[in-house]
Parts: structure tokens; sequence; C-alpha cells
């Protein structure tokens, strides 16, 4: 039994020999513990992972990307390929977490690359969001010429920012990203780290009317204001985006709360009324609580 027990454990030996190397991302000993497993076991289910794996971690001569299609074939491989086998092996957290090291090599590699509208995600700020390295990625972003002003690098800042300096500070450019590009908002705030943004969303969709597509998240900043009003001294400095009806509905409700302890009755009422007709679901919901 002592014999059957220790010849059924030498796979697992052999296998935590490769996993130990790729912890810490030694190449040249993942890839010989690799050997020795397909030598003894070679039809272990694991091998096929562990050596996409080793291979993975060979950093070796890897050079700075000279185009986009050529990061654009390196983020494919370790997002279809390298990712699942690190999250079989490591499970979820633990590969998540590994992977972390891998977007970071990919990120200083694409370091050279200016961004392009045609081919937004080749760039090296989205490699650092992936990579969990928010100031990196931040800086990034602001190597961008007019970054504000352009949806895929907006989005980046939004995302770093949130997970650096959190929500209150990030409310400005939220609301301009909201304003510029709604889509990518709404597909942003399910990985916010602030609790309080993904049920702010849920409530908002559940409650506006509107026209009931994607586009009804420009009004979200707007809305915001009538269930948390101490938001309006955040987002009051947001820039001014393209002067639309979300962006309105979001300057008139900054200013009547405002007004509304300043005593000035004649603009308190006109502005109400100019958001009654602005759009009517924002006025009930700035009226519900009145």
């Amino acid at each position: 039994m002592q014999l059957d027990i220790f010849e059924h454990s030498r796979d697992v030996m052999l296998r935590n020999d490769v996993v130990q190397a790729l912890e810490h991302y030694d190449a040249t000993a993942a890839q010989a513990a690799c050997e020795r497993l397909a030598q003894e076991f070679p039809r272990d289910v694991s091998l096929p992972e562990l050596r996409i794996l080793a291979e993975a971690v060979d950093f070796g001569e890897r050079q700075m990307f000279s185009d986009h299609e050529a990061l654009r074939r390196a983020r494919l491989a370790l997002q279809q390929t390298v990712r699942p086998a690190a999250l079989g092996s490591f499970g979820d957290t633990g590969g998540g977490v590994w992977l972390s090291r891998l977007w970071q090599e990919l990120a200083e590699r694409a370091a050279p690359l200016a961004f392009s509208p045609a081919c937004a995600g080749e760039h090296a700020a989205p490699l650092w969001l992936q990579a969990g390295d928010w100031q990196a990625a931040e800086q990034a972003v602001t190597r961008i010429e007019s970054w504000r002003r352009i949806p895929a690098p907006l989005g980046w800042m939004v995302e770093a920012r949130l997970h650096r300096v959190g929500l209150q500070a990030t409310w400005p450019l939220l609301a301009e990203l909201a304003w510029l590009s709604p889509r990518r908002l709404g597909e942003l705030v399910p990985r916010s780290p602030d609790p309080l943004l993904p049920p702010l969303m849920s409530k908002f969709e559940a409650d506006f009317e509107g026209a009931g597509d994607d586009s009804d998240i420009a009004w979200f900043p707007a809305w915001v204001l009538t269930e948390r009003p101490d938001a309006a001294r955040h987002m009051a400095p947001a820039q001014a985006s393209q002067h639309g009806a979300p962006e309105q509905g979001m300057r008139l409700l900054v200013e009547l709360l405002g007004l509304e302890h300043q005593g000035r009755h004649h603009d308190f009422v006109n502005r109400r009324k100019a958001l009654r007709d602005l759009q009517p679901s924002l006025f009930k919901a700035y009226m519900r609580t009145r």
C-alpha cells in the first residue's frame, strides 16, 4: 500500500514542480519540469495547459511592438489561450493574480505605440488596467492627445481613477464619459471597485423612463443628483462636452440644488420648468424627494 501511495503521489509532485516554477515565472525550470512530467506521465491531463503557461513566461528576447497588429496577435493569444490555461491551473483568483505579470509585460512592450482610433484596444493603457497598475494606466492615457474627448481613453481613465482615488473624485470624468459614450460607461460600471456605483446604475435603469436603450445612460449623472444631492459639488467641475440634453439636465440640477437654499424664487421656478420640459422622467425623480 505504501508503494501504491508513493506511485500515485509521484505525478502530484511532478505537477507541483511545474507550478512552483511558474509561480516564479521561471521559464527554464517550468519547461524542464514539464518534460519530466511528460516522460513519466505522458497522458497527464494537466500537461497541455502547463506547457502553454511555461511557454508564456519565456520572456526571453521579446522586443517592443512595432505595430498595432503585432500587439493585437499577442493580446488575443494571452486572452484566448494563456488565460484559460492559467484559470484552469491556478483557479479564478490565483489565475488572475498570476496573469497580471503577463499583462504588465505586454503593456511595457506596447509603450511605443501611439493611440489609433482604428484599433483603439491596442494600446498600453488597457493592458495596464488588466495588470492592475492603475497609476501606469493613468500615465499611459495622459500621453494621448485630447484623451478627454475620445471615448476609449476617457473610459480607461475613469476606470483607473475609480481604483486609485475613488468615486467622489471621479464623478466629473464619469459624467463626461456618460455624455460622450453611454455604452462604454454601461460596460464599465459592473467592474467598478466602488460598491455604490453598480446598485445606483441598477436603480436608474429600473426607474428612468427614456428611449429604452443604451443612450439612456447619458442621463445617469443627472439622475444620480436626484438620489445623491451631495454629489453635486463633485460633478459640477465636469468639463463641457457636447451640450446635449443629458448634460443640460445635470447642469440644471446642480443649479436647482444650489438655489434651494438661496431664496431666489423666480430663478428656482424657471429652472424647475426647464427641467420638466427637458426630461419629464428626470423631473419626476427630482420632485419625488421634494
